[in-house]
C-alpha cells in the first residue's frame, strides 16, 4: 500500500480544515458564481471553518453522533457550510438535491426509508418551496427542518470537537440509480483522503493550481473532486450552478479564460455541448491556454467528441493533450483509474463484431467493423484491477472484455443497510486463487498494457440472436441519425415479443422543433419570414425522423428496430446525474407512459 503524507498529517477531513483555517485563514477557499459570470460570492478557509463551526455545534444539541441528515440545497456557500458542519458535529451528511415542482419525489423518498434519516438541512431561501409540498408528501413534514443559514455564528462558541477516527463515516453518497433504485455508498475518512491524495497526485495538482467546476455539488464528482479536492490541495477553485452551464455552455469556457483555471472538465456530454453550441464568434472570446487537465468522466468517453472539442477549441489554445479521460464510481470513492497529466489521451480501434462477442480484436481495416474505445488511464498504485469473466467469476485472457473488479484501500465499506447488496457487491474473491475482497463494478472493459479500456454496462447489454449489443454504441448512432435527435437523450433496451427479444429505440427531439410543430398553425400565418431550413424542419414529420434512425441503427449494427418513439423534451428517464435510466425508460415503455411527439 502505498503511505501519503497528508496536508497537516491529518486522519480526517476535518484535521484538514482546520489546519487550513490556522494556517491560512485568509486565503480564499471557495468562490461561486452566482450567475455563472461575473457576479460572485466567495469565503476563506477560516470563513468556512467558523460556519462549519456554529453549524456544528446546532446539530450537537439536537442529534446524536451518527444521526442521518439529508441535505437539500442548490449549489452554493450554503450547501458547502451545510456539508462540512455535518462533519464537525459527527453527523452524517447525505448529498441530495430539491426536488424539482411537478417531479417525482421518489428518489428522495426512497433515500429517506433506506437511511433513516430525521433531519433535513436546507437554507431559508429554499424552504418555502420544500414547505408547499408537506401536504401531498407527509415523510417530508414528519421531518425536522434547519435552515443552516439562519444558525447564528456565536454558535460556534458551543462547538464540542470530536475525536474523529480515519475509519469512521464521513458521509452517504447515494449512487445515481441508472441501472437499479439507489443505495448509500458509505464513504469513510479514510476513503476520502486515500482518494483524494490519488487525485492531487495524478493530476498533477500543486498549490498554484486553480479549479473551475460546475458539476452537482451532491454527486461524487462534483463533491469530491470540485469541493474536497481544492481543500485537500490548498488551491482556490471557482464554482457555478450546473444549470448556469447547461443554459449556456459558454460560460463554463469563459470562466476558464477569466479565471486562467488549471483543472476542470465533466462527462462526455459537456464536451459535445459546447461544441454544438459555442458559435465561430464567440471563440474569439476564449482563451484556454491555461487549461492544463480537462479530466472527462462519469459516462461513456467517446473518440469523436475529444476529436472534435480539441480541433474546435484548438484556435483558443486548448491542447489536446489536456483531455484527461478517467474511470471511476462512487463505490471506490470516485477514482479509479487515471492517466499522467501531459500524456494525450489513449485510442484503440476495435473490430466491432469481435467485441459484441467480447473479444478486444485490433480492426483490419473494414470500416464498417470498427469501434474506437478511449483508455482511461492505469489503476492506483495500491489497488489491483482484474478483468472476470460475470458469470464464471474467473480471470479473462487477455484480449478478453469481462467485467471491471477493483480492490484496494479506495474501495467504500459497502452500501448503508444493505447487506445482502453490501456481501455480493463487494465482497467477491477470485475462485482461482483466492484473491478478496473486490469490488463488482457492474461495467465491462479490458486491459492492455495496463490502461483501462470501457465498453459498456454489464446490467445494459442487448442480446438478441444471439449478438451482444452495447446500447450506448445504438444511442450514439440514434443521436447521429439526424440534427433534430437531442444529444445525449436516447435510449436503446430489449423487450421480449412472443419469447424473443426485440430491440426499441426512444430519443428526444430537440426543444426548438417541438415548439415549431406545437405552434405551427401560428407560424404559417405569422407575418414574418422563417427560413429555408427553419421551414424544411417544420415540415419534417415524426415519420421521418424514425426512418432516419431505423436506418441508421440497421446500417451501422444490422438490427432491426421493433418500436421507435420519439419523446417530447426533457422527458427521458434520467438519473439527477444526466445519466439514462434505460430499465425506467423500459418500464415506461411497456407501461405506454412515455411522453411521445404524435405526429
Amino acid at each position: 500500500m502505498t503511505a501519503f503524507q497528508h496536508p497537516f498529517d491529518a486522519a480526517t477531513l476535518i484535521e484538514i480544515l482546520k489546519g487550513r483555517a490556522i494556517h491560512e485563514p485568509h486565503r480564499v477557499a471557495y468562490t461561486f458564481l452566482v450567475d455563472g459570470e461575473t457576479e460572485t460570492v466567495s469565503f476563506t478557509y477560516g470563513e468556512l471553518e467558523r460556519r462549519a463551526r456554529a453549524i456544528a455545534a446546532h446539530l450537537q444539541s439536537t442529534c446524536q453522533p451518527g444521526d442521518r441528515a439529508l441535505l437539500l440545497y442548490q449549489p452554493g456557500p450554503d450547501y458547502i457550510t451545510a456539508f462540512f458542519g455535518c462533519l464537525y458535529g459527527g453527523v452524517v451528511p447525505i448529498p441530495a438535491y430539491p426536488p424539482r415542482p411537478n417531479r417525482s419525489l421518489s428518489r428522495i423518498l426512497a433515500i429517506l426509508e433506506n437511511a433513516d434519516a430525521h433531519l433535513a438541512l436546507t437554507a431559508s431561501a429554499v424552504l418555502p418551496a420544500l414547505q408547499r409540498q408537506f401536504t401531498r408528501v407527509p415523510e417530508l413534514q414528519s421531518l425536522r427542518w434547519v435552515a443552516t443559514d439562519t444558525v447564528a455564528e456565536d454558535w460556534g462558541d458551543r462547538y464540542q470537537a470530536l475525536d474523529g477516527q480515519p475509519d469512521a463515516l464521513a458521509f452517504l453518497q447515494y449512487t445515481s440509480g441508472s441501472t437499479s433504485v439507489p443505495k448509500g455508498v458509505m464513504i469513510s475518512h479514510q476513503n476520502l483522503l486515500h482518494n483524494s491524495a490519488w487525485i492531487y497526485r495524478r493530476f498533477g495538482h500543486s498549490p498554484e493550481s486553480r479549479g473551475l467546476i460546475w458539476l452537482p455539488p451532491y454527486h461524487d464528482m462534483g463533491l469530491i473532486g470540485g469541493i474536497i479536492q481544492p481543500l485537500y490541495g490548498g488551491f482556490p477553485v471557482s464554482l457555478m450552478s450546473p444549470l448556469m452551464f447547461l443554459q449556456r455552455p459558454l460560460r463554463w469556457l469563459q470562466a476558464i479564460s477569466r479565471d486562467r483555471a488549471t483543472t476542470s472538465g465533466g462527462s462526455n456530454f459537456a464536451y459535445d455541448l459546447c461544441v454544438r453550441r459555442v458559435t465561430p464568434e464567440q471563440l474569439d472570446t476564449l482563451d484556454l491556454s491555461s487549461w492544463e487537465v480537462a479530466f472527462n468522466g462519469a459516462e461513456p468517453i467517446s473518440a469523436d467528441v475529444i476529436e472534435r472539442f480539441a480541433r474546435t477549441f484548438e484556435p483558443c489554445g486548448f491542447r489536446r493533450e489536456a483531455f484527461y479521460p478517467c474511470y471511476g464510481m462512487a463505490e471506490a470513492t470516485l477514482l479509479v483509474t487515471g492517466g499522467r497529466k501531459t500524456d494525450a489521451p489513449v485510442l484503440k480501434t476495435l473490430r466491432a463484431s469481435e467485441l459484441e462477442r467480447h473479444r478486444a480484436i485490433a480492426a483490419n481495416g473494414d470500416p464498417d467493423d470498427t469501434r474506437t474505445v478511449v483508455g482511461c488511464g492505469a489503476g492506483l498504485e495500491d489497488q489491483t484491477i482484474a478483468i472476470v469473466d460475470p458469470h464464471s467469476l474467473e480471470r479473462c485472457e487477455p484480449g478478453r472484455v469481462g467485467e471491471i473488479w477493483v480492490s484496494g484501500p479506495g474501495v467504500a465499506r459497502g452500501y448503508w443497510n444493505r447487506p445482502g447488496e453490501t456481501e455480493s457487491t463487494f465482497g467477491q474473491y477470485l475462485p482461482e486463487t483466492g484473491e478478496g475482497p473486490f469490488l463488482r463494478t457492474g461495467d465491462l472493459g479490458f486491459l492492455e498494457n495496463g490502461e483501462l479500456f470501457i465498453t459498456g454496462r454489464l446490467k445494459d447489454v442487448i442480446i438478441i440472436n444471439g449478438r451482444n449489443h452495447y446500447p450506448q454504441d445504438i444511442e450514439w448512432t440514434v443521436e447521429q441519425s439526424h440534427p433534430l435527435i437531442r444529444p445525449s437523450c436516447a435510449a436503446g433496451f430489449s423487450v421480449d415479443v412472443g419469447g424473443e427479444e426485440r430491440l426499441v429505440v426512444i430519443a428526444e427531439v430537440e426543444r426548438y422543433y417541438w415548439k415549431r410543430r406545437s405552434r405551427a398553425a401560428v407560424a404559417e400565418s405569422a407575418p414574418f419570414k422563417r427560413s429555408r431550413a427553419a421551414a424544411t424542419e417544420d415540415s419534417l414529420s415524426t415519420k421521418d425522423l424514425i426512418q432516419s434512425i431505423r436506418r441508421a441503427v440497421s446500417q451501422n449494427h444490422d438490427l432491426q428496430v421493433y418500436s421507435t418513439l420519439l419523446l417530447k423534451p426533457g422527458t427521458i428517464p434520467k438519473t439527477s446525474s444526466g445519466k439514462i435510466q434505460r430499465h425506467a425508460c423500459r418500464a415506461g415503455f411497456l407501461a405506454g407512459t412515455l411522453e411521445v411527439v404524435e405526429d
